[in-house]
């Protein structure tokens, strides 16, 4: 326990593992034992690895620290209260706030305290990236590294070296047996991101008990053929092996590295080290005493650190991250004289001021899309609108699933590029058939600052459902596009149809779903994804082509920014039907309009682009839009009823699909299922 160890290093970490085994017993509710174990890995990254300013949290140039077994959120509480991590205020800025005080701890997993029972990107400073399910941390981790050598590669300059960061994330067993983390490191093999390391903490227990109950797989064996780098070390208590180790890692230079760590779960403690009864349970307070004793502190004092311990850390990354940013802060402003647009870039890039993070005028380079009867699908509008937006917006990078030629998600311009090894500066990034790890890097490079987008087809949406919900909870702008969106697909038949996939998708809180009905809706969707800055947005879009309508006839489709909007409307605007719809039926609906207006009915449309929008829009628009007096509504969409009824009402009717879909020509799908104007037509005339 000492020998690799001076007396100011055995301090702080046994420290670390005190006041986290403390705040769990505090709390009733939570995992001590990991962050125990992992305490001496923690002090050495922390105070002596990381590129890092506890006083600048967010300086863009800084390496990044992933905590994917987020269960064990005590350890990164600990280090950012020792680090004395500031606060970043409303704008950005740091204050003198401590992102975690001593309190904060005290207060772990309680209402109102930062210490969350996992970490929780924007509720402290020096948290990068919310974790918590398995393998979703070091699965971002990926998408950083990626967007690291991007930044790296366009903005450094000779003799500016403004970006050579690293990414280190710790793993555990959990995280090593989760499908997405197995994807993940299959990519970064494979794009030989020299800049990623993983810590696996290897300790051999699971909840159930030990790993061997269902894990014997050769962990190192895995990852050398995924092409990593794989370096063991034999106890994590010996610091002059883990430095090593690191070492190893930095001089690593064409692929990425995994440090396989030995650990015992509750170091320290008499009766539960190495139990997976120390797992996910407070340990108890007489066995906190006694592991107190064993450590050589005071059992009878709680949440005690010595002044000693804050000076260590004053000593290490408090002194050496300020050095840094100073000499980081006088490279970039010689940059900025020497690349004004570049440095101007930069600037906009990682912005304190949310409304300033992307090119001024930027949407004046989107294109309206003429009348056309026969149109294109919204996939095709969406390629052309997302080539226009990338040209404009050089930082927007992304890709699909292995699907780019079906999603229409390519970036066409010359100067794209494909991100590879041998071009790090590319806009196109070939994902493979990962569609699980694909959300989550598309999140770690939004999380850097970059905006992403990530593709596949709309069943397949399921895969990234949990990057998603990931995304909301951080309320971070990652693009999310489906193609493909119903049974308009066709002979593929039910296993490619979506159903369900809407109403799925629209019950996560903060997420803006967009099924555009034209190509100038689908425009207008993306610029308001765009202008979303804590919020993620999904598109999902056809296969079939759907007619650019004419707007000359009909509204402007920058009503899309409201999420519903009266597309058509009868003469004198007092409707006594009300139909309604998102994306492909809006062509149903127009259809049935003309048909009961020649007929002397006053009918309003209205199209549904983004229900989520529509929500927040004032009570007055939404009455304006759907009032309340007429109770005659039919609501029409591909999919299931789920979230239509607040629309309709208990008087309307939903027109939508009640079942799975089958195997046949399109055409031939609508009417076996009834989506059709005849049926919209046949139940409006009851009214």
């Amino acid at each position: 326990m000492t020998l690799s160890m001076t007396p100011s290093e055995q301090k702080a970490i046994n420290t670390i593992r005190t006041i986290s085994m403390e705040a769990v017993q505090k709390a009733n509710s939570g995992h001590p034992g990991t962050p125990m174990a992992l305490a001496p890995l923690g002090y050495i990254l922390f105070n002596e690895i990381l590129q890092f300013d506890p006083a600048h949290p967010n300086w863009f140039a800084r390496d990044k620290f992933i905590l994917s077994v987020g269960h064990a959120s005590m350890l990164l509480y600990s280090l950012l209260h020792l680090s004395q991590t500031k606060q970043l205020d409303p704008n950005g800025n740091p204050s003198n706030d401590l992102a975690i005080s001593l309190d904060a701890i005290k207060n772990f997993r309680q209402l109102g305290s930062r210490c969350a029972g996992h970490p929780e990107y924007g509720h402290a400073s020096g948290i990068e990236v919310t974790t918590g399910p398995l393998g979703a941390g070091v699965a971002t981790s990926v998408g950083m590294a990626i967007a690291s050598q991007w930044l790296a590669a366009k903005y450094n300059k000779p003799d500016f070296n403004l970006f050579n960061s690293n990414i280190y994330a710790i793993c555990g067993d959990g995280d090593m047996m989760e499908g997405i983390s197995s994807e993940a490191a299959s990519l970064a093999g494979h794009l030989k991101l020299n800049n990623l390391c993983w810590f696996y903490d290897d300790n051999g227990i699971t909840i159930e008990g030990n790993t061997s109950l269902a894990f014997s797989e050769n962990v190192a064996k895995r990852f050398e053929a995924y092409n990593w780098n794989v370096i063991k070390v034999d106890d994590i208590n010996d610091l002059p092996q883990l430095r090593s180790a690191i070492n190893s890692f930095k001089k690593t230079k064409d692929k990425p590295t995994l440090i396989i760590v030995k650990s015992q779960i509750a170091f320290g403690s008499p009766k539960l080290a190495g139990s997976h009864e120390a797992h996910g349970a407070p340990l108890g307070e007489d066995e906190i005493k006694q592991t107190k004793k064993i450590y050589g502190f005071n059992p009878e004092q709680n949440f005690f650190i010595d002044q000693d311990v804050y000076k260590t850390f004053e000593n290490g990354i408090i002194k050496h991250g300020a050095e840094l940013f100073k000499t980081f802060n006088e490279l970039f402003n010689n940059y900025k004289k020497n690349y004004p647009d570049l440095a101007a870039e930069l600037e906009t890039i990682f912005s304190n001021n949310p409304n300033s993070k992307l090119p001024a005028n930027w949407e004046s380079k989107l294109t309206p899309f003429p009348a056309d009867p026969k149109g294109m699908a919204s996939r095709a509008s969406s390629g052309k609108v997302l080539n226009q937006t990338a040209e404009t917006i050089t930082w927007l990078i992304g890709g699909s699933a292995d699907l780019a030629p079906s999603n229409v998600t390519w970036l066409k311009f010359p100067e794209a590029g494909e991100f590879s090894t041998e071009n790090r500066t590319g806009r196109n990034i070939h994902f493979g058939i990962r569609e699980h790890a694909m959300g989550s890097i598309a999140n770690g490079i939004t999380l850097s600052g970059l905006r992403s987008y990530c593709a596949t087809f709309f069943v397949f949406s399921d895969y990234l459902r949990p990057a998603i919900r990931l995304s909301a909870l951080m309320k971070i702008p990652t693009i999310y596009i489906f193609t493909h969106d119903s049974i308009g697909v066709g002979e593929d038949g039910p296993t490619h149809q979506p159903v369900e996939h809407l109403a799925a998708l629209r019950a996560i809180p903060n997420v803006a779903v967009f099924r555009p009905a034209d190509a100038n809706e689908v425009s207008e969707s993306y610029k308001a994804a765009l202008n979303l800055n804590d919020t993620p947005s999904v598109l999902v879009l056809s296969r079939q082509n759907l007619p650019t309508l004419d707007r000359t006839k009909f509204a402007s489709a920058s009503g899309v920014a409201k999420g519903g909007y009266v597309l058509i409307d009868s003469p004198d605007q007092k409707p006594e039907i009300i139909l309604m719809a998102s994306g492909s039926e809006i062509g149903i609906c127009v259809e049935t309009w003309e048909r009961l207006t020649s007929e002397g009915k006053k009918v309003r449309i209205v199209s549904f682009p983004c229900l989520e929008l529509f929500e927040q829009q004032p009570k007055e628009y939404r009455e304006q839009v759907l009032p309340a007096s007429v109770k005659n509504r039919i609501a029409v969409e591909l999919g299931i009823e789920q979230g239509w009824r607040k629309y309709i009402g208990d008087q309307g009717y939903f027109i939508g699909m009640q079942s799975f879909g089958a195997s046949a020509p399109a055409t031939q799908l609508m009417k076996h299922f009834g989506i059709t104007s005849d049926k919209i037509y046949n139940i409006a005339k009851t009214f």
